[in-house]
């Protein structure tokens, strides 16, 4: 740890901070979809996960509350997933013009709702605003404060500032500053999005420490320089045998005793 030098806590927050799917399956709940809604086709990952990667979606059923959603559940937050993937990819690749977050899951319940058979149009607009609610897992809140407590902390998220801000509020998020990729106008792991944590911070990368549940994210950071810790989720995104992180830890808890936090 004495090489570890760091002078700010950079968060990913969609699936480190949060449990997008447990969010995304109470607004699936309340559309109502019917049984024996089809299955979507092949493709994608989903939340919270690097466009064109296998990450979360592929694991989302093992998520709490995957159990009890249902299978027609779990197949339009799949279609949720793959939509939200393949439009972020393909801003990244220059296919379309960038589009915030908030404006995506709108697309997306409007896919999700014409696949479940629903044509009420507020009914969409109330699927598109769930993907703002959702919960904090257990460790989250308490360990924020902590790290908090030993350094500066900066939310840095691939949602909207409208999705951020609401997303914050919700899980009871508390930053000394939040940046969302709308202000770089792309997507993680585009390496503009990481330049807003080291221009909003005045440090240099090596001195940002970023965490993430998703070892794509982590990468994109580690490659403009920032150090990462590897925060383990159950709808995460796990390190390979080539990933080499700072550190590895079970959860916010465990992650604030490695950085000498009491």
């Amino acid at each position: 740890m004495a090489e570890l030098k760091i002078d700010a806590v950079v968060f990913d927050v969609l699936g480190t901070l949060v449990d997008e799917p447990a969010g995304l399956r109470a607004g699936l709940r309340a559309l109502a979809p019917p049984s024996g809604t089809p299955s979507p086709g092949a493709g994608g990952l989903g939340a919270g996960g690097a466009p064109g990667t296998v990450g979360a979606a592929g694991r989302a059923g093992k998520a709490d509350g995957a159990e009890s959603a249902g299978p027609g559940t779990e197949r339009l937050l799949l279609l949720w997933q793959r939509h939200i993937e393949r439009e972020q990819r393909r801003v990244l690749d220059g296919d379309r013009p960038y589009l915030p977050s908030d404006l995506l899951d709108r697309e997306a319940a409007g896919v999700v709702a014409e696949a479940a058979g629903v044509e009420d149009p507020a009914a969409a607009e109330a699927l598109a605003r769930s993907a703002r609610r959702l919960p904090p897992w257990p460790d989250t809140v308490a360990g924020l404060a902590r790290i908090g407590g030993g350094f500066p902390l900066i939310g840095l998220s691939n949602a909207s500032r409208t999705a951020l801000l609401q997303l914050n509020a919700h899980a009871g998020l508390r930053w000394h500053q939040a940046l969302s990729a709308e202000d770089a106008r792309t997507y993680k792991p585009d390496p503009a999005v990481y330049r807003l944590a080291v221009t909003g911070s005045g440090a240099p990368p090596e001195r940002l420490l970023m965490v993430a549940a998703h070892a794509w994210d982590l990468r994109g950071a580690q490659a403009l320089g920032l150090r990462t810790a590897y925060v383990a989720r159950p709808v995460g995104d796990p390190p390979t045998a080539a990933d080499r992180f700072d550190l590895h830890a079970r959860d916010l808890t465990d992650l604030a005793e490695q950085l000498g936090l009491s």
